[in-house]
């Protein structure tokens, strides 16, 4: 597609002009960062809030992390499926980033931040702004990065709303399962 690789030529082109912004995504680019980051949100929403409100945002952080787990696996069988090749294997661009060897579409960068931010969003509106931030972020630059074309970061952020809306669906019709896990994770003072 045409305006795929436009826009990626785009971004990807002020690649090397701004050298703060190179630094900025190399740091938002790696797989660390902004993992690290939203694994600890999760971790503040686990122990966080007022009483009244804990078990809420524990929900939250439950539909987070199994619609984490669904994301991944759709990514595997889509990769499994359909391979696409990486920018950098077809055009001339400027990296900050390896080149991963994993097929480019859908993006998992994508994939996990807005299955956890959608996952949150569908249980703590008010705390999803920073997953969304932190996890809308990350795939958006890794395009600027080299490492993947906006269509990749589009796709995985379907597969990482649809992974979270699928998860809820089956948390929902396992809402006793939930409640004795909760309540097993209270009694061993880890909740």
């Amino acid at each position: 597609m045409e305006l795929d690789r436009e826009l990626f030529l785009w971004l990807n082109g002020h690649v090397g002009h701004y050298p703060l912004l190179d630094a900025a995504a190399r740091l938002l680019t790696n797989e660390y960062f902004v993992p690290v980051s939203l694994a600890l949100g999760l971790l503040f929403l686990w122990f966080g809030g007022r009483p009244h409100e804990r078990e809420r945002w524990q929900r939250a952080v439950i539909t987070a992390a199994l619609s984490v787990g669904t994301a991944n696996a759709m990514v595997a069988i889509t990769n499994f499926m359909y391979y696409r090749d990486r920018p950098f294997t077809d055009l001339t661009v400027s990296l900050l980033f390896y080149k991963p060897p994993d097929s480019s579409f859908p993006s998992n960068a994508a994939a996990l931040g807005f299955a956890m931010a959608t996952g949150v969003w569908l249980r703590h509106r008010r705390a999803a702004w920073y997953f969304f931030l932190l996890g809308g972020l990350f795939p958006v630059v890794r395009v600027f990065a080299g490492v993947h074309y906006p269509s990749d970061v589009l796709g995985g952020a379907l597969v990482g709303v649809a992974a979270a809306l699928l998860t809820n669906l089956v948390i929902v019709r396992l809402e006793p399962v939930v409640a004795r896990l909760l309540a097993a994770v209270r009694t061993l003072g880890m909740a």
